[in-house]
C-alpha cells in the first residue's frame, strides 16, 4: 500500500505517518501503533515487534548474561532423554544440553563460548549446516524468530557483537538479517543427517519453564512410527 493509504486505514495523517518512517522523535501511542499494525495487518508477533521498536515494552524484564541453568532446568533435559533437548539463554547462547543432544552433535561439548549459540551454529559452522536436511528453512525460521526475541535487548552489546560477527562470518546472514522478518516458534517436523546414525526425524517443540521465563528449552521429540531416537541412542 502507499502511504496515503495506510495513513487512511490507521486514522492518522499523511505527514505523521510519513515522520514515523522515517523515524522522527514523535509519540506514538498503543493506539495509534495498534491502529498501524490492523491496517497492515500484523499478526501478533509483527505487532508486540512494533510495540518495543516505538519503546513499549510487551515482555517481563530478562535477566541479560544469564550464563548458568538452574538445577530445575538441568533435571528437566535429563528426563527428557532419549529425545535430544537444550537450553537456550537469553540471547540465545547454549547454556545445557542432555546427553541425547550431544549424541546429535559431538562437538557441542569442546566448542569455545563464544561459539556456543544456536544462530551462529545454524550459519557460522559447517557441521551444523551438514547435519540440518533443510538448513535453508531451518536457518530463516530462527533468525526470524531470534530477532523477535531479541527486539527488547537490541542495544545490549552481546547481541550487537553477536549479529557483526555473523554479517563477517555468513554471506546468507548479511543478506537476510536487513529483511527484518519476525516470527514466533510453531512446533515442526526437523530432518537432520547425522554422519553415523543416518538420515533422523523429530518433532521439534520448546517449552519455556514458569520459574526461568527467560529460557527456552528447545526438544526434539519422537516421531510416531519412527526409530531416530533408538538409533541415536545406539551412538552413545
Amino acid at each position: 500500500m502507499r502511504r496515503e493509504e495506510v495513513a487512511l486505514l490507521a486514522g492518522v495523517s499523511v505527514s505523521w505517518y510519513t515522520w514515523l518512517e522515517q523515524g522522527r522523535p514523535i509519540n506514538a501511542s498503543i493506539d495509534v501503533l495498534d491502529a498501524l499494525a490492523r491496517a497492515l495487518r500484523l499478526d501478533a508477533v509483527e505487532r508486540a515487534h512494533l510495540l518495543e521498536l516505538a519503546g513499549h515494552a510487551t515482555r517481563q524484564p530478562i535477566e541479560l548474561g544469564r550464563s548458568t541453568c538452574p538445577r530445575g532446568v538441568l533435571e528437566l533435559l535429563r528426563t527428557l532423554e532419549p529425545a535430544p533437548a537444550f537450553a537456550l539463554g537469553p540471547t540465545w547462547d547454549m547454556i545445557a544440553w542432555n546427553d541425547a543432544f550431544a549424541a546429535l552433535f559431538p562437538p557441542i561439548a569442546t566448542l569455545p563460548a563464544d561459539e556456543c549459540n544456536l544462530v551462529w551454529l545454524l550459519f557460522a559452522n559447517d557441521e551444523v549446516r551438514a547435519l540440518n536436511g533443510a538448513w535453508e528453512s531451518e536457518a530463516r525460521r530462527v533468525l526470524s524468530q531470534y530477532r523477535a526475541e531479541v527486539t527488547p535487548m537490541r542495544d545490549d552489546q552481546a547481541v550487537a557483537t553477536l549479529v557483526a560477527r555473523l554479517q563477517d562470518a555468513s554471506e546468507e546472514f548479511r543478506e537476510w538479517w536487513p529483511q527484518y522478518d519476525v516470527a514466533a516458534f510453531e512446533t515442526h517436523r526437523r530432518v537432520f543427517n547425522h554422519p553415523r546414525a543416518g538420515r533422523l526425524e523429530f518433532e521439534t517443540e520448546q517449552l519455556v519453564p514458569v520459574a526461568a521465563p527467560d529460557i527456552r528449552v528447545v526438544v526434539h521429540l519422537p516421531v510416531d512410527g519412527d526409530d531416530s531416537a533408538a538409533r541415536l541412542a545406539a551412538q552413545r
